[in-house]
């Protein structure tokens, strides 16, 4: 998804600065919860009726360029 940058906001403001779906307060990090809880896209955007389908898109782009870009201290798996 291209246009990602254009759904996700920061606003000191809003949600302590959280990234957010842009014109909500839905958090980025509260549609991942719930895709990693297994939810279904339909009953998120049921919850949530003010999301877009391509607002979900955009939370999962927007993930995906943070594990890309951040770093995490994880253990070290050392073999295969």
């Amino acid at each position: 998804m291209e246009d990602w940058r254009e759904r996700i906001s920061v606003n000191p403001g809003i949600c302590h600065g959280k990234a957010c779906i842009r014109g909500t307060r839905i958090m980025v990090s509260v549609v991942l919860d719930n895709l990693a809880a297994g939810t279904d896209r339909a009953s998120i955007l049921a919850s949530y009726p003010s999301l877009q389908p391509a607002d979900i898109d955009a939370a999962l782009t927007y993930a995906a360029e943070l594990a890309r870009e951040g770093v995490m201290n994880l253990p070290v798996e050392i073999g295969t």
